[in-house]
């Protein structure tokens, strides 16, 4: 097959592309620009946007022995990516963007490119596992779980399956680094890549409150005791906040219990974060929209289970297709899941899809609705 091996300058990326050839393919090295000014980006080849990185790529393509490419992704990126990542903020919500370039820019700019001009499908450095199943490709998750990055990669289509390669799926990043070193590859210590690539300092806050200005609506708000109503504090902009955050809500005195409290909801119109005790970030119900199955969607109830973050640990749940929504019922209640996030199916290994989490309800909501009595519950 002719492939385009997606190099983003690091050393998962860089033996993937190695791997591809010894596999036989036909492979084209590209390094995707995403900023026309790598500086504004993450730098000290921490990211994936720097002129290092891209350095770092030319360089591996040469020692692979690969012709190699340079693609401007930077006006897919900020409008697919950076803008929806303000616009998700300044909504209340907390995104993800690493699964927004995944879906928006690796899998659908770079692969419609690729198939236009002729190759067969792109090969990139994540660590997923694809086999061919009854209904199709399917994508499990990798080999090594402290590296499984099956969640970020969950809004891949069927079609999309079908022209991804991930060499990597089946490998430790221990193997895969001593390898690099085999190779010759100078990336081999490089450390990996990590926290949002355009924000170049790492201050998301920071960032989020230079990017959207005194004239956003909720530039600044109260931050209010969820059982009182009592105004405990004051803040400069609802976006420094994530449900499940504790640090840094300055609100000035401790909980009558003495015990931490922490974000539990961001109202994005008046501004208002409502913070409360830890028990009350417990989630047992979820609602998402937009999905995006990997491969046929469930016909039925599935019990499976769910990921929430992209480092978080799996929820035995129950899922189910509504209309064009996920109703995702957990089996044990979960903290800190806020709207904006993915929820990412897996049925075994098999990752069934994923879909974008608009509401939750706490577990005290539930245990109440159950409380009440049984004809009430019947015309809920």
């Amino acid at each position: 097959m002719r492939v385009v091996a997606a190099m983003s300058g690091g050393v998962d990326s860089a033996v993937a592309a190695a791997r591809a050839v010894d596999a036989g393919h036909e492979v084209t090295g590209v390094h995707l620009a995403l900023s026309r000014n790598p500086a504004s980006y993450r730098s000290g080849a921490r990211g994936c946007c720097t002129v290092e990185d891209s350095n770092d790529a030319r360089r591996a393509a040469d020692v692979i022995g690969i012709p190699f490419y340079v693609w401007d992704m930077s006006e897919e990126f900020h409008d697919d990516v950076v803008t929806d990542f303000l616009d998700e903020y300044a909504a209340g919500r907390t995104p993800n963007p690493c699964l927004r370039c995944n879906e928006r820019i690796k899998f659908a700019a770079v692969l419609d490119r690729a198939v236009a001009l002729g190759f067969d499908a792109v090969a990139t450095g994540h660590y997923a596992t694809l086999v061919d199943g009854a209904a199709g490709r399917e994508m499990h998750r990798a080999v090594d779980p402290a590296k499984d990055q099956s969640y970020v990669l969950g809004v891949l289509t069927a079609g999309q399956l079908e022209h991804a390669l991930f060499p990597l799926g089946g490998s430790l990043k221990t193997d895969v680094r001593a390898e690099a070193g085999r190779r010759g590859l100078l990336v081999a210590d490089k450390p990996d890549s990590h926290d949002i690539c355009f924000v170049a300092d790492g201050d998301t806050a920071g960032w989020l409150s230079e990017k959207l200005g005194d004239d956003a609506p909720n530039r600044g708000g109260e931050v209010v005791d969820d059982v009182t109503g009592e105004v405990l504090g004051t803040h400069g902009g609802s976006w420094a906040y994530t449900i499940g955050q504790r640090r840094g809500l300055r609100v000035g005195r401790p909980a009558a219990d003495g015990r931490p409290r922490y974000v539990l909801d961001i109202e994005p119109v008046s501004g208002t974060v409502r913070v409360g005790g830890r028990e009350r970030l417990a989630v047992t119900r979820l609602r998402a929209d937009r999905p995006r199955w990997c491969g046929p969607a469930p016909d039925g109830p599935l019990r499976g289970t769910v990921q929430l973050r992209a480092h978080g640990r799996e929820h035995a749940a129950t899922v189910r297709v509504v209309d064009d929504h996920v109703d995702v019922e957990l089996h044990e209640a979960a903290e800190g899941v806020a709207p904006g996030q993915a929820v990412v199916v897996y049925d075994g290994s098999r990752v069934v899809g994923s879909a974008t989490i608009v509401a939750t309800d706490r577990a005290e909501h539930a245990a109440r609705a159950d409380a009440r009595p049984a004809d009430e519950r019947a015309r809920a």
